[in-house]
């Protein structure tokens, strides 16, 4: 003998539920670029700095992210 489930006919949630919160669109997108321009700052030390497009002189930069390059895969000598 199969029962169907149905949901509660009302609306609202029982007392002590919890009920989700919805966040606008607006106040995630200044994070979300923020925190997307500094992984790709982060991407460009990590992958590219001491090569031919290098900002800083010398080999400390190198040096600081030498393990983070091999473990992403990026060749570095």
């Amino acid at each position: 003998m199969a029962q169907s489930i149905a949901p509660p006919s009302s609306a609202t949630p029982a007392s002590g539920a919890a009920v989700p919160s919805t966040l606008p669109v607006k106040a995630i997108l200044p994070w979300a670029f923020f925190f997307g321009l500094l992984m790709l700052v982060a991407l460009y030390f990590v992958g590219a700095e001491q090569g031919a497009t290098s900002l800083i002189s010398g080999t400390g930069v190198h040096e600081w992210v030498h393990d983070g390059r091999h473990l992403l895969g990026f060749p570095c000598h």
